[in-house]
C-alpha cells in the first residue's frame, strides 16, 4: 500500500450512493472542498454513462486532493469497489513502462539513438542492424505485429515473442511511418531492459519507482491475494481497437490478437495467466491514486516528497514531441513523445494544456500529468466504453479539474 504522502489538504470524506434505474452505486473516498466539481463529475458518470465501477485521483503539487472510488468490481454488480480494489488499466501501462525505461536513459544505461542491437545482439537481423532505441519508444520501428505464425497463447511466452521480433523484418522502413505497437512495445522495451540490467522491466519499475513511492500498482506478477482484489474487466468490442477482430479480420490491427489464446478478450484479461505475465504494454493493475501520484511526480520535474524518479532533464526529454504522424494501425493522429503521448485531441484529450502528457488505455482509462499545473491525474475503469478515444467519462473529470485549478 502507499507510504505516507504529502500532507492531504483538508478534505471531505465521501460516502454516498448514486441511484440509477433501480440500482444503487456506492461512492466513497475524499475530496478537497475546492475540488467538489470533480466529485460531482465522478458521480455524474454513474448517472448518465454506462459506468459499473471506477476510481479517480487528482494530485496537485505532490498533494492528493481527490481520491474517489465507486460502483462495483463485477459486471453483475454484486461486489462493491473498495479502496484497495485494483483494475487492469490496459495501455495506461505503457506510460508507466515509459517512465521506467526513461529512467534507464537518465542513468546512462541506454542511449536513445544507439542501435537496439547494441544491447540485444540477436535483434540485428532482417535489416534491423541500425534501428535505434528511439523508434521503439515512439512506435516508428515497423514491428507493430508478429508476422511469424506463432502458436495461440504465445503472448504468454516471452522467448517466443522476443525471438520472433528479433527475427522479423520491419513492415516499413523504420522512422518513415508510425504504427501503434499495441503489445509489442512492451516486449521490445522489456528485452532491452533485461539485457541491460539483468532484471525484467516490471522488477526495475518496482524497485526503482513503485516501492520508493509506495504505489499500489504492478505490471504483471500479481499474487493470489492481489488477484482477489482485482475488478473484473468488462470489454467492449464495438468502437474499440478490438472491433477489427469482427469488422476487419484480415487487417493488420486484427493480427495483433493472433498470439492471444483462444477465448474472448474478457476471459483472457481476467485470467490468472494475464495477471501474472510480463506484458509491460498492457497488463498493469493498480489503483488510480498510484498512477496519479506517479504523474504528479513527473509534473514536479521528476520528484515528490524528496524522492526523485527522473531528473528534470529526463522529464523534459521524455515529454518532447518526436512526431505527429497518423499511425497506420487505427488511423489516429498522435503527438508522440518518448513512450508517452502529448495532448492529442480528439483521440487522447488531456485538458487545455497542449503540453500535457500521459497515456490512455482501451475502454476509457487514462493517466496524465501537466507540468504547468503540477497536476497528476488518473481515471481507471472496468467497463469499457464503445469508443476509440478517451470518451466522455474521463473528459468530464478533466474539465472539472481544470475549472478548479
Amino acid at each position: 500500500m502507499e507510504k505516507s504522502q504529502s500532507a492531504v489538504r483538508k478534505a471531505e470524506t465521501i460516502r454516498t450512493v448514486v441511484r440509477k434505474e433501480g440500482r444503487e452505486f456506492p461512492i466513497e473516498g475524499f475530496c478537497d472542498p475546492k475540488f467538489a466539481p470533480v466529485r460531482e463529475a465522478f458521480e455524474t458518470n454513474y448517472r448518465v454513462e454506462e459506468e459499473v465501477g471506477s476510481c479517480a485521483s487528482v494530485v496537485v503539487d505532490g498533494a492528493p486532493v481527490v481520491d474517489l472510488w465507486g460502483g462495483f468490481k463485477d459486471e453483475a454488480c454484486t461486489k462493491p469497489w473498495e479502496r484497495d480494489t485494483i483494475v487492469c488499466v490496459m495501455s495506461v501501462t505503457k506510460g508507466v513502462a515509459a517512465i521506467t525505461f526513461n529512467s534507464l536513459l537518465d542513468r546512462g544505461l541506454v542511449e536513445l539513438d544507439a542501435p537496439v542491437a547494441k544491447y540485444w545482439p540477436e535483434f540485428a537481423q532482417a535489416g534491423k542492424e541500425k534501428l535505434p532505441v528511439r523508434y521503439i519508444l515512439d512506435h516508428r520501428a515497423g514491428l507493430p505485429i508478429i508476422t511469424e505464425d506463432l502458436p495461440r497463447g504465445s503472448i504468454f511466452d516471452w522467448k517466443a515473442m522476443t525471438g520472433a521480433l528479433a527475427r522479423q523484418k520491419p513492415l516499413w522502413e523504420p522512422g518513415t511511418k508510425a504504427g501503434y505497437h499495441v503489445e509489442n512495445q512492451g516486449f521490445l522495451l522489456g528485452e532491452i531492459t533485461r539485457r541491460v540490467t539483468g532484471k525484467t522491466l516490471p522488477v526495475v519499475y518496482t524497485e526503482e519507482i513503485g516501492r520508493p513511492l509506495g504505489l499500489d500498482f504492478q505490471i504483471g506478477g500479481l499474487s493470489e491475494a492481489d488477484q482477489a482484489r482485482c475488478a473484473e474487466v468488462i470489454p467492449n468490442y464495438k468502437g474499440t481497437l478490438l472491433s477489427a477482430v469482427i469488422d476487419a479480420p484480415q487487417s493488420m490491427l486484427a493480427q495483433t490478437w493472433k498470439t492471444w489464446p483462444e477465448g474472448t478478450h474478457g476471459q483472457v484479461i481476467n485470467s490468472p495467466q494475464w495477471r501474472t505475465a510480463e506484458i509491460s504494454s498492457g497488463n498493469g493493475h493498480g489503483a488510480a491514486r498510484a498512477i496519479a501520484r506517479l504523474y504528479g511526480a513527473m509534473a514536479r520535474g521528476g520528484e515528490v516528497d524528496g524522492i526523485r524518479i527522473l531528473s528534470e532533464a529526463a522529464v523534459k526529454q521524455m515529454t518532447t514531441e518526436q512526431h505527429n504522424m497518423v499511425e497506420v494501425m487505427m488511423g489516429r493522429s498522435y503527438h508522440q513523445a518518448l513512450g508517452v503521448l502529448l495532448n492529442s485531441p480528439p483521440i487522447v484529450w488531456m485538458g487545455p494544456n497542449p503540453k500535457a502528457f500521459g497515456h490512455h488505455g482501451v475502454g476509457g482509462s487514462l493517466g496524465m500529468g501537466d507540468r504547468e499545473a503540477k497536476l497528476g491525474f488518473c481515471y481507471a475503469v472496468n467497463r469499457w466504453h464503445p469508443l476509440p478515444d478517451n470518451g466522455p467519462r474521463a473528459r468530464r473529470l478533466i474539465e472539472a479539474i481544470y475549472r478548479c485549478l
